[in-house]
Parts: C-alpha cells; sequence; structure tokens
C-alpha cells in the first residue's frame, strides 16, 4: 500500500516488453502492419496489451529485410532503474532450420563468467524471457505460414548508462543490462531483482571456484572486509538488507567460508534473529543492548544511560568508553542467528562488525 492506503501499481518487466516489440516487429517482417497496441501471453496465463512507441524497418547486407519496435517499459510503483526505458526489438529472418536465436543489441549485456543461468557468450536475455520471445515470435510466423527461423535482437536505449546502477558489472555481464522476469510482472517493493542478483552473485563466486565469500550490507562493510582479505569482486555479495535471503540460498548452494560484514545497527538486528535488516522492518531495541550491555558486566549507571540513547552508535561509544565489547557481543549472537538458518550447511560463518567510518568494532570468529 502507498502512504494514502492506495494499492501501489504493478508493472511490466523487461522480459514482456522486449516480447511485446518483438511479436510487434515479427508481424511486421512477415508483411503485415505494426500491431498498436500489440497483445503478449505471460507466464501465468495473462494478457497484456502495450502501445509501440517506436517502429522502424530497413534491409541491409547483414540481415536482409528486418522490423524492429519499441516499448517504453513502465514498472508500475516500482523504484525499478529501467522504468521509462525504451526497450528496443530488431527482428530478421536466420539461417533455415537454426529456429530462434539471439542477439544483444545497444544497452543490453553479454555474459562473460560461469556460474549465470546463460552461457558465457550469450546475450544477457535470461531464460524466461527467452520463451516468452521464442513463443510469441513462433506464433506469428506460424500464422503467417512461414518457418520460425528468426534472429531477434534485443536492446534497451541508454542501457550502458543504467547497468551502472546494478550489480550486473560484479556479475560479469558487460555492455548493458540483463532482460529480466520470472512472471512478466513487476511487484513493487518486492526487491525480487535484487534478490535475484544475490543468488546469481553466489552461483558466480561458486563457478570460479571460490570458497570464501563476503555477504555485506552495503559500500562501507564491503571495503572493510576487502581491506581485510583483498577479495575480488566475484568473492562480494551486496546482501543489502537481505540476510535472511543470503543465508537461505547459501543453505542450498554453500561455500566454504562466509563473512557477513555490516554496521553495528543492522547487524544488531540479526543478533536479534531478524533476517530483514531495513529500518522499516524493525527499530534498534535498545533495551536489549543494554540488556547486552548488562551481560558484560556495565554498571547500573551504563545500563540505564544506554536505555535512553539516541542510536545504536551512541551505545556502542559508551560501551568502547567502558572497555566494554559490546561489539563481539553483538557479532557473536549474530553468527549463530545465521548458523541457526544455515541449518548444518557446510559453511564456516565469520561476523564482522563496523562503525559508520568502516572500522572493525566486533568479530565472531568462524575458523
Amino acid at each position: 500500500m502507498g502512504d494514502d492506503d492506495t494499492p501501489l501499481r504493478r508493472g511490466w518487466t523487461t522480459g514482456t516488453c522486449a516480447t511485446a516489440g518483438a511479436k510487434a516487429a515479427a508481424e511486421a517482417l512477415f508483411g503485415g502492419a505494426f500491431p498498436d497496441p500489440v497483445t503478449v501471453t505471460l507466464p501465468g496465463g495473462q494478457t497484456p496489451a502495450f502501445a509501440l512507441s517506436w517502429t522502424a524497418r530497413g534491409a541491409d547486407g547483414e540481415t536482409g529485410a528486418w522490423a524492429a519496435a519499441g516499448i517504453v517499459k513502465d514498472a508500475g510503483d516500482d523504484p525499478d532503474v529501467t522504468h521509462g526505458a525504451l526497450v528496443r526489438a530488431r527482428v530478421w529472418r536466420g539461417i533455415p532450420g537454426s529456429g530462434v536465436t539471439f542477439r544483444a543489441g545497444e544497452g543490453v549485456g553479454t555474459v562473460t563468467l560461469p556460474g549465470l543461468p546463460l552461457p558465457v557468450g550469450e546475450p544477457a536475455i535470461n531464460p524466461v524471457p527467452r520463451a516468452m520471445i521464442r513463443e510469441a515470435v513462433t506464433g506469428v510466423a506460424r500464422a503467417a505460414g512461414q518457418p520460425a527461423d528468426l534472429v531477434v535482437e534485443i536492446g534497451v536505449e541508454n542501457g550502458a548508462t543504467l547497468a551502472k546502477r546494478t550489480m550486473n558489472g560484479r556479475l560479469g555481464i558487460l555492455g548493458g543490462l540483463s532482460i529480466l522476469g520470472t512472471t512478466g510482472i513487476v511487484v513493487p517493493y518486492s526487491c525480487a531483482a535484487w534478490i535475484a542478483s544475490i543468488q546469481r552473485g553466489i552461483d558466480v563466486a561458486r563457478a570460479a571456484g571460490l570458497i570464501h565469500v563476503a555477504a555485506c550490507t552495503g559500500d562501507v562493510s564491503e571495503k572493510a572486509v576487502t581491506a581485510r582479505y583483498g577479495f575480488t569482486e566475484q568473492a562480494l555479495i551486496d546482501m543489502g538488507d537481505f540476510a535472511g535471503g543470503t543465508l537461505k540460498y547459501l543453505r542450498g548452494h554453500p561455500v566454504g567460508r562466509l563473512t557477513l560484514c555490516g554496521g553495528f545497527a543492522k547487524f544488531g538486528k540479526l543478533a536479534r534473529g531478524l533476517m530483514d535488516l531495513h529500518s522499516k522492518r524493525g527499530s534498534v531495541d535498545l533495551d536489549w543492548l543494554a540488556e547486552r550491555l548488562a551481560e558484560l558486566g556495565a554498571t547500573p549507571e551504563l545500563i540505564a544511560e544506554a536505555r535512553q540513547a539516541n542510536t545504536a552508535a551512541q551505545v556502542l561509544g559508551m560501551a568502547e568508553a567502558a572497555g566494554l565489547p559490546l561489539g563481539n557481543r553483538v557479532a557473536e549472537l549474530a553468527r549463530a542467528a545465521a548458523l541457526e538458518v544455515l541449518d548444518r550447511a557446510p559453511v564456516a560463518v565469520e561476523v564482522l562488525v563496523t562503525d559508520r567510518q568502516g572500522n572493525v568494532v566486533g568479530q565472531a570468529k568462524g575458523w
């Protein structure tokens, strides 16, 4: 719901937009007019229609005759980096017997590392969008009495720049964006794309044979763990607030060693067993921190002062001034919470807790 309790508006994935563009281009290629709007079928059976924002036809020595169409992506009320981007599809006839093949147009990346659901060298058009596009253009070809031997090139206007705001570079997807989607629909604030990027990051690290990775809550913690271990980007998992999603995936896709690194306030939540570390999912529990201070032998005065503090960082400062290892205690409890989620998976876990400057203020060793 929004701030006024109105339902958040859903949107469409890049995969859905690419499918709509490809279907319209295929119809034009086989001698018809560009259908506007163009209707596509989603994996769940829904049949949304899309207005065309751009069309073109032509012929060249490489492809022969071609047709192209573009859809402006509407992500609904989701803060998606591709909202408003023009997703283009260009279609031409392929080699007889080749079936439907894919190319990366301008703004769509290419896979360069193993571990993703696509082979190295392939356009970063994910399996479900490929299936949607293949089904759509094959249907058009059959209706025209033509073989479905087609090349489909997908591009995204300004995609290379937009990709810098995603995790694609870390996943080895170079040159642009990925064409994504599993249902064809964007659910606002579901954060599905982020969690999928976490999972693909783990897959890439495993495929590269890495036995030690770090899952971090942000840039500050990434810099701290990199300074300690000299990690490459492929060893760094940007888990953000999704500790639970990261640990659950590692439970079924283990690595030998995992360093969890994050700020004191966020890991104070993890230490309490909270797996979503976003500020909206739970506030800092000053009473809980005060109780941990009591376990460490704090004076009644310090415990009372901690309960009245404004921030977790303030409590940490009080503990440090008193010589009490509160950071270590939070790290130990966060590690215990992580191990519980991992449920005996073969993953050794270390926890590093940082302050706002990136200094390590707590540690729980796992090996």
